[in-house]
């Protein structure tokens, strides 16, 4: 299965493949030699998402400006949503002052 993020930030699954849910990943993972159990967390410049017990994405957070009709245009299924969808709070100060001089000083990814 291959996950597409288009420029415009459209995400699509390239060849949709059932992977028979969570506890079918976490096999294929353990076979392989892969360590841990996968990606709990996604965030986009929409919103944050987390995997339920079927390994399904979900949206639980949108960011600030962002809406539940834009995030459901990015992503190529069905978007699974949380019951009650949080606003992401804005970063602290100290939150930015690591994103800026120490994760991204150069700003490949801020600028």
């Amino acid at each position: 299965m291959g996950v597409v993020v288009a420029d415009d930030g459209r995400v699509d699954v390239a060849e949709p493949v059932d992977l028979g849910g969570a506890e079918q990943s976490e096999r294929i993972r353990r076979e392989q030699g892969w360590l841990g159990r996968g990606p709990t967390v996604v965030v986009t410049d929409l919103g944050i998402y987390h995997f339920d017990d079927d390994g399904e994405m979900r949206l639980d957070s949108l960011h600030p400006d962002a809406t539940l009709e834009g995030a459901k245009e990015t992503i190529g299924w069905p978007l699974r949503v949380a019951d009650a969808i949080a606003t992401t709070p804005a970063p602290t100060d100290e939150e930015l002052r690591l994103i800026r001089d120490e994760l991204d000083p150069g700003g490949a990814y801020t600028k």
